[in-house]
């Protein structure tokens, strides 16, 4: 168990303080900006989030930068991304925070993804994250991030950035669903 495990594994024990923290706190509790209904309850959820999100970054530039890349690492961080952005998602959508069609796309392709993991790891295979996963991650975790404040700043402009960031990661997430599936096909089309 190695550092960049280790981290990966902070990250998945974070995924129920996230849950706690946004569900047992009531919004109208320290309410901090009235216009946009930021609340103490978004505010340590963001805060819980955005360390978790930290570990995402820390965990794959110290397995890479001391050669420290594991299979468990390659199965375990993408799930740990999956567990942590997913849950955080879904209970936005169940409160209105977050549209649930994008959720729900989002959703389907990590399911796909996962599935086309498993058949390739059928074959021996451990298919780590690519670039364009990642991507979908980061966008994701902005999107989270800028959601849980209550679009703020850009709030106080007008500008939708939360819902904007959220659809860019949708067709991220969409478009590196497909990648996977054209990596992978050749798994799933075999045994048809």
């Amino acid at each position: 168990m190695n550092l960049p495990n280790k981290l990966t594994m902070a990250r998945i024990i974070m995924v129920p303080i996230v849950v706690i923290v946004y569900l047992c706190i009531p919004t109208t509790i320290g309410v901090v900006d009235r216009r946009s209904g930021l609340a103490l309850r978004d505010i340590l959820t963001f805060l819980i989030f955005a360390v978790a999100s930290i570990t995402d970054l820390l965990d794959g530039r110290i397995a890479r930068k001391n050669h420290l890349i594991t299979s468990f690492g390659k199965f375990a961080d993408p799930i740990a991304d999956k567990l942590l952005v997913n849950t955080l998602l879904i209970m936005m959508a169940a409160t209105g925070q977050a549209n649930l069609i994008a959720v729900l796309l989002m959703t389907a392709r990590d399911l796909i993804v996962d599935g086309l993991r498993m058949v390739a790891a059928q074959h021996g295979r451990v298919v780590s994250a690519g670039i364009y996963g990642k991507c979908k991650t980061v966008l994701q975790m902005i999107a989270l991030c800028v959601l849980l404040l209550r679009n703020w700043p850009f709030a106080l402009i007008g500008i939708p950035m939360g819902s904007i960031l959220l659809w860019l990661a949708t067709l991220m997430s969409l478009y590196s669903g497909y990648i996977y599936f054209v990596k992978l096909k050749k798994y799933v089309l075999e045994s048809m």
